[in-house]
């Protein structure tokens, strides 16, 4: 299931990243990679708050449908 269906507060496992190069790079770069703990601080809209990895980022709606998780 993509970020973007999962719930507030729990916590999901990377299973994949897929998308555009640049998207990828860009959530390489904030830790967002295959087996990496992830989960949804809040949401309000098409924006999320996520935390990886004891820091919280500030992703939209595009980025978090491209990240698969489990």
């Amino acid at each position: 299931m993509s970020l973007s269906k999962a719930k507030t507060n729990k916590e999901y496992t990377v299973h994949q990243v897929s998308g555009q190069d640049d998207m990828v790079k860009f959530l390489f770069s904030l830790g967002c990679y295959e087996g990496e703990k992830v989960t949804i601080i809040s949401r309000v809209a098409t924006n999320y708050i996520i935390n990886i990895k004891d820091s919280r980022y500030g992703i939209d709606e595009a980025l978090a449908k491209i990240i698969q998780v489990a």
